[in-house]
């Protein structure tokens, strides 16, 4: 046995052996010496670090220091990190343009990535960085697909600002936009909301996406407990970054890999922290997706059962008053998956990557005296979680609304049809939108789009204009965390695919009742097959190209908009 074929490390090699190796990867290796690494090091596993840094928004912003700290402990642990980058689209800086088309299809392209590079460079093991709102999913279904020993990291919350005395996140801006054009408030005022709502870096302050995302991946167990609240400006952040890194040569000699964490119980688990935290419907769209990754049979149905026996426990933005750093103070997610432990909501008994089972780490929660973040089990902000999936003959496959952003169950109203969000958001400009109205937004879906763009633009700037809770919405395409009000959102079919969303003509009565689960037009099944059949749907925007691609190849929404 040559010189570098001795093991210098107690931990197992099962993929990168056959990179570095043996004489025959002589090359290889010299590769790899010519960038600082050693024989020693090579003899050691390898370790994915797959980052979305990026400096293009604050979100991502502060995961290249992170990785740092994270190399550090895979290093001390006894393991080689081989950083990597991907894409990442901001969510909120291209909202309302054509550039949030790019978002949801960067999910898949995160995923992608990680899969490539695990695949080419055969990691040991993985550890992904994450923050923005596809980012988190994306890293998610990537180290779901390798099914390799892996750990997702969230980079944390931004902290907020603070306004006139009161906190503020980037859902005032977008919201102040509206009161704006409205003439509630002035140039100056806008700009004065604006320079303070973002003071720094990191993902959105409320329940918004990235914080639903972080909360449900940390009660899947694919990210360790106490992990998602902290910070991303603390201190504490590095010491949990250099924490994981240790803890990942630990995941890999227990051989904890995706499949073993990610299960139908622990789905539930996931799906139930997005309903007591009064989280983001997109929660529906990427647990669908990841449950897919994992080949684990899970319909959308499954979320209106768990949401139906969850209380809405967590007095969180956009629908009540607090932020992210305010979970953290009152105990994190931990404490939540305690309130549904109390309640036997909770299956205590699945695995998660720090070895211990979520049953285990919710006992581990502690709570800031006082705290009135996370309410107990037995006095709820609602009895029933913030999520509800509606059926009816606009919405055959389903659709889903935020309960906990609005007090309204039901609403009746003629239709306002748009073919684009841009005319929707110019006629709210316009002061075009009457109270009563259900506005309809179609060719927005994950195909029509394509890329199923957010529509916290026109939803921020109805409350802005005081129209919230006096119109409905509902759209093929999907909505941010940050909506607020009777807002429904992954309408399908969509309207390419022939689903009725494109029967609706300006005029059309809908109802939509959320105590029995219908969303419905006023029109005879004759009425809207003929219709559907004469629609026509706008010409494709992009003929070539990624988007192009994407458009051919994903699925509906209902089944998680996969490709």
């Amino acid at each position: 046995m040559s010189s570098n074929d001795q093991p210098v490390s107690p931990y197992p090699r099962p993929r990168s052996s056959a990179v570095f190796d043996g004489p025959d990867r002589a090359a290889a290796r010299a590769y790899m010496k010519g960038i600082g690494l050693t024989d020693e090091d090579l003899k050691k596993p390898t370790i994915g670090i797959a980052n979305t840094w990026t400096d293009a928004m604050p979100c991502n912003y502060g995961l290249r220091d992170l990785a740092e700290y994270v190399k550090e402990g895979v290093r001390a642990a006894g393991g080689t990190p081989m950083e990597f980058n991907t894409v990442a689209v901001s969510d909120g800086i291209t909202m309302g343009t054509q550039g949030m088309k790019s978002s949801l299809v960067s999910r898949e392209v995160v995923a992608d990535s990680i899969e490539l590079m695990a695949r080419g460079y055969q990691f040991d093991a993985m550890v992904a960085l994450a923050a923005c709102d596809k980012t988190i999913p994306g890293a998610v279904m990537g180290v779901t697909r390798i099914d390799i020993p892996s750990i997702v990291l969230y980079g944390g919350s931004v902290k907020p600002g603070t306004y006139e005395g009161r906190d503020v996140t980037i859902l005032e801006v977008f919201e102040a936009i509206g009161a704006h054009a409205a003439g509630d408030i002035t140039d100056q005022e806008l700009t004065d909301i604006e320079d303070v709502a973002s003071p720094g870096f990191g993902a959105c302050g409320g329940q918004f996406t990235a914080n639903t995302m972080a909360c449900a991946f940390e009660a899947l167990g694919i990210s360790p407990a106490f992990s998602a609240m902290v910070p991303a400006e603390d201190t504490d952040r590095n010491e949990v970054a250099r924490g994981i890194g240790e803890l990942i040569l630990k995941v890999l000699a227990d051989d904890i890999r995706p499949s073993k964490v990610i299960t139908r119980h622990s789905l539930e688990n996931a799906i139930a922290a997005v309903a007591a935290s009064g989280g983001s419907t997109n929660g529906v769209l990427h647990l669908l997706a990841v449950a897919r990754e994992a080949g684990i049979e899970l319909d959308i149905d499954v979320f209106e059962e768990v949401s139906g026996r969850t209380p809405l426990l967590a007095d969180l933005k956009p629908g009540g008053r607090y932020v992210a750093t305010d979970l953290y103070r009152a105990g994190g997610v931990p404490l939540i998956l305690k309130r549904l432990k109390d309640g036997g909501l909770l299956h205590e008994d699945e695995i998660t990557v720090t070895g211990n089972t979520i049953g285990e780490e919710a006992g581990k929660a502690t709570e800031e005296p006082g705290q009135d973040v996370v309410l107990p089990i037995d006095a709820p902000l609602k009895a029933q979680g913030g999520l509800a999936i509606l059926r009816g003959n606009i919405c055959p496959d389903g659709a889903v609304v935020k309960v906990a952003g609005t007090e309204r169950r039901s609403h009746t109203g003629p239709a306002r049809v748009f073919e684009r969000e841009e005319d929707c958001f110019a006629a709210v400009r316009k002061d075009q939108i009457e109270k009563g109205d259900v506005i309809v937004i179609r060719n927005e879906g994950p195909a029509g789009g394509p890329g199923m763009r957010e529509m916290l633009q026109v939803t921020a700037a109805l409350v802005g204009e005081g129209l919230g809770e006096h119109v409905a919405l509902l759209t093929d395409g999907r909505f941010s965390g940050a909506t607020r009000g009777l807002m429904i959102g992954h309408v399908a079919p969509e309207a390419v695919k022939g689903g009725p969303i494109g029967a609706i003509r300006d005029g059309d009565v809908i109802t939509v009742d959320i105590d029995k689960r219908r969303l419905d037009v006023d029109l005879s099944v004759e009425e809207i097959d003929k219709r559907v059949a004469a629609y026509k749907a706008p010409e494709p925007l992009y003929s070539r190209g990624v988007m192009a691609k994407y458009a051919a190849a994903v699925s509906s929404a209902s089944l998680g908009a996969i490709t």
